[in-house]
């Protein structure tokens, strides 16, 4: 196992944690806060303001919506994921032509901050959330990976297939540019994925 994994803990994203989420996001430069599949349209999202989206995710936790993972190293925030049923994101279903299925959770955002990167973060922060969706009942979880190995970190914020496959996610379908990759979690032995 990595040796920093003693180090990283990971927290369900919930009104005790707000402020860190923001200041992760903040730190990371990420100017979405994770409100890209929120918006019906990816059609003017690029000239959205930070500010907009952060009105967006406030607009979110003020409604209980804490859609997420943050992954600590000691007691700093490293790490996020987003994560949740899949239906409520029109935008992701009209992309990736998907059918209702109120049973799929979606992992639709993943992001690690550039010092833990290839440290097994994102690895270990995966593995603890797919056990913590298992106790909680869930059966399927979808992702959806872009396929461009030379894009950089930021633009692989739907998370790199790698990860997916090390965690035992199936590819489901494939195009030019992206991919649906999902796992059946009864049927994975939850203590035997991999966090190395």
């Amino acid at each position: 196992m990595n040796s920093q994994a003693h180090f990283y803990r990971v927290s369900p994203f919930n009104p005790s944690n707000r402020k860190d989420f923001f200041e992760f996001h903040t730190r990371s430069g990420d100017n979405c806060f994770c409100s890209a599949w929120w918006v019906d349209t990816w059609e003017g999202w690029l000239e959205q303001s930070p500010q907009e989206n952060r009105a967006l995710r406030e607009d979110l936790l003020a409604k209980g919506d804490y859609d997420g993972y943050l992954l600590y190293h000691d007691e700093r925030v490293i790490g996020w994921c987003q994560v949740g049923t899949r239906d409520r994101f029109a935008k992701l279903l009209s992309q990736f032509d998907l059918t209702i299925d109120p049973k799929t959770w979606a992992i639709s955002c993943i992001r690690i901050d550039e010092n833990f990167q290839r440290k097994g973060a994102a690895t270990y922060l995966l593995g603890e959330i797919l056990s913590s969706l298992s106790k909680k009942g869930i059966e399927r979880v979808e992702a959806y990976p872009k396929l461009d190995s030379k894009l950089s970190a930021i633009h692989q914020w739907t998370g790199p297939k790698g990860l997916y496959e090390k965690a035992g996610f199936k590819l489901v379908k494939e195009n030019e540019s992206r991919a649906i990759y999902a796992i059946e979690l009864p049927k994975i032995p939850i203590d035997q994925i991999s966090r190395e």
